[in-house]
C-alpha cells in the first residue's frame, strides 16, 4: 500500500450519522463549521477543517472521494480521474466536481449528487489499494478519461501514467483492448498512436497535439544536445533535424523545476539564454519559443512554427 502523506485518511471523515450517534446535534455541527473547526466536504461529511485549509482544488476532490467511500456500496473502486488523483497523476483538463466510481461486483449504483457511478466489468489485477483507498489502475484510468474526453484531455493523461513509469504502452494497448467494446473505442487506438512517454508535461503533451492537429510534422522530443568534445549542452523540448529547428516551451513549471537552489528568477532566465545561444552556435540550429498563451491561439501558433519550418534547410555539418 502506498503513501504519499496526504493528509486526510478514511478514519478522518466524520459522518453526520455518526456525530449524532456520539451526542451531537445539528445546531452543535453547524456551530462547529461556522467557527471553522469542522469542514463540510460534501452532504453528511465533515473533517476538521485545519486538515483540508491549505488543499488545492485536486486535494479537495480527494478528499470528497474518500467521503463518497464512507457512504457508498463496500464494493465500490475509484476510477477515472479520482484514480488518477491518486496516483499523482495530471488532471489538466478534467472536471474535479464529482467522483468517479466503479464497482467490482458489477453492479451500477444508486444515482447521487456528486457521484458518477459506473456500470463495467472490474477484474481483480484492473484495481489496487493506494493511499488508503481502493483505486483502478492507472492504465485502467487513462483509458477510461481517453474514452470519455475530448483528445488532447486524453493525450494529457496517457503521456502523464507513460511519463512517470505508472503504465508502459502495452498496459494503455491492453487496457485499450478489454475495452473495445465500450462507447468511444476508437478514440483509445488514436490517443494511443500519438502518446509517447518522452512528453513528461502537461505544456509538451499540449503542443504535441497541436501538431497533429495543425498538419505540424511530428519533431523528436527530449532531444540531447553535445558539443564536439561530448559534453551535454541541454536537453531541447522538439527538434526538427532536418530543418535545424528546435521548439522550447516557456512555463512557470519549467522555471521552478529546474531553478538551482538560491537561483533567483532572473539569473536562471539568464542561464536559459545562455544555454539556447551555446546550442545554437554549435549546431546551427534555431529556436522558437512557446508559452501557455500560445497553446490558446493555436492557429497562430501553428501558422509561426510552419513558417519557420518552410523557410529553413538543413544547415551545413
Amino acid at each position: 500500500m502506498d503513501s504519499d502523506d496526504f493528509p486526510v485518511q478514511l478514519e478522518d471523515i466524520r459522518l453526520r450519522r455518526d456525530l449524532i450517534e456520539e451526542g451531537w446535534t445539528d445546531r452543535d455541527i453547524a456551530r462547529q463549521v461556522r467557527l471553522g473547526t469542522l469542514a463540510r466536504v460534501r452532504y453528511g461529511a465533515y473533517v476538521s477543517a485545519s486538515l483540508v485549509v491549505h488543499l488545492d482544488a485536486v486535494g479537495r476532490m480527494r478528499v470528497r472521494s474518500r467521503a463518497v467511500l464512507k457512504t457508498t456500496h463496500p464494493s465500490s473502486v475509484l476510477s477515472h480521474q479520482a484514480s488518477l488523483a491518486e496516483w499523482g497523476e495530471p488532471l489538466w483538463g478534467l472536471p474535479l466536481d464529482a467522483v468517479d466510481l466503479t464497482r467490482t461486483d458489477g453492479r451500477a449504483g444508486r444515482r447521487e449528487a456528486g457521484i458518477v457511478h459506473h456500470r463495467a466489468n472490474l477484474p481483480a489485477d484492473d484495481w489496487t489499494v493506494r493511499n488508503g483507498v481502493p483505486v483502478v489502475v492507472p492504465a485502467r484510468a487513462a483509458i477510461e478519461v481517453i474514452l470519455t474526453h475530448r483528445p488532447e484531455v486524453g493525450l494529457v493523461t496517457a503521456c502523464g501514467v507513460l511519463s512517470r513509469g505508472h503504465a508502459t504502452s502495452g498496459d494503455l494497448r491492453s487496457a485499450a483492448k478489454a475495452a473495445q467494446r465500450w462507447p468511444n473505442s476508437l478514440h483509445a487506438r488514436i490517443v494511443l498512436a500519438r502518446a509517447d512517454h518522452r512528453l513528461t508535461s502537461v505544456a509538451e503533451a499540449r503542443t504535441w497535439q497541436l501538431f497533429h492537429d495543425r498538419g505540424i510534422p511530428r519533431p523528436e522530443p527530449q532531444v540531447k544536445v553535445h558539443d564536439e568534445f561530448g559534453a551535454l549542452l541541454g536537453i531541447v523540448d522538439f527538434l526538427w533535424r532536418k530543418a535545424g529547428v528546435f521548439l522550447e516551451f516557456d512555463g512557470r513549471l519549467k522555471y521552478e523545476q529546474f531553478r538551482r537552489p538560491g537561483e533567483t528568477l532572473e539569473q536562471y532566465l539568464m542561464r536559459e539564454k545562455r544555454r539556447e545561444e551555446l546550442i545554437c552556435q554549435v549546431t546551427g540550429w534555431v529556436c522558437i519559443r512557446i508559452t501557455w498563451a500560445d497553446l490558446e491561439n493555436p492557429v497562430r501558433t501553428a501558422r509561426r512554427i510552419s513558417q519557420l519550418l518552410s523557410g529553413r534547410t538543413k544547415p551545413a555539418a
